[in-house]
């Protein structure tokens, strides 16, 4: 009988850093700090015709060493929210934008917009869709995933480098095992800038780094 194969063993202290909304113009920059700092990252992508031009990014950030994961191809909460039927003919649609540049099929990861305990989308699928929506995703075997951290660079004003870090540090708090939410949109250059900063900061305190199919592998059964 062949045994089980065991659960990886993770270090005591690990951080996934995640970014939302990309690729964008502001991915590059993204990328080269992870690179320069040797640590993996995971990226939740859209496809909103918008990032049309940015998508060939996501080729470079593969053989780099980041997952790809999937986040939504409209990103319009009036859209993907009104039904689940609405919901997964967008991560179809997301898919296919990305199939040229990444293999699309194998993802098994997805971030919900807003998150997967959001209510604005009440709005437009009723009280009930958000439940429905993680039903669904794990009978379909996609692994959904929110965070524990949030960077807050994606709220109205553009906050600074120096408040991204400040609000990372405040919410990792005396947190060991961390998923940071991140954007790399169009707007938060300055989460670029603060990256080097983030990094080290969780380095001087003894983090690993690791891929969100590091830290959460899907089911084995």
């Amino acid at each position: 009988v062949q045994a089980e194969p065991a659960a990886p063993v993770l270090p005591e202290k690990w951080v996934c850093l995640t970014f939302d909304d990309g690729p964008s113009k502001t991915t590059p920059d993204v990328l080269n700090a992870l690179n320069a700092a040797g640590v993996h990252a995971t990226f939740f992508v859209v496809a909103t015709g918008h990032n049309e031009k940015y998508l060939p990014l996501l080729t470079e950030a593969v053989s780099a060493g980041h997952q790809i994961a999937l986040h939504s191809a409209s990103h319009e909460y009036s859209d993907i929210y009104r039904s689940s039927e609405a919901y997964w003919a967008d991560i179809a649609l997301l898919k296919e934008r990305i199939a040229p540049y990444v293999d699309a099929e194998s993802i098994r990861y997805l971030r919900f917009p807003g998150g997967s305990t959001n209510t604005v989308s009440h709005r437009y699928g009723g009280s009930g869709i958000m439940k429905a929506l993680k039903a669904q995703a794990e009978e379909k075997g996609y692994h959904w995933i929110d965070w524990n951290v949030c960077a807050e660079d994606a709220v109205g004003g553009k906050p600074s480098a120096g408040t991204i870090f400040r609000n990372i540090v405040r919410e990792t708090g005396e947190q060991t095992q961390c998923i940071v939410l991140m954007h790399d949109s169009a707007t938060t250059r300055t989460t670029a800038e603060a990256l080097p900063d983030i990094i080290q900061w969780y380095k001087d305190n003894g983090f690993a780094f690791l891929t969100v199919e590091q830290a959460v592998p899907l089911p084995t059964t």
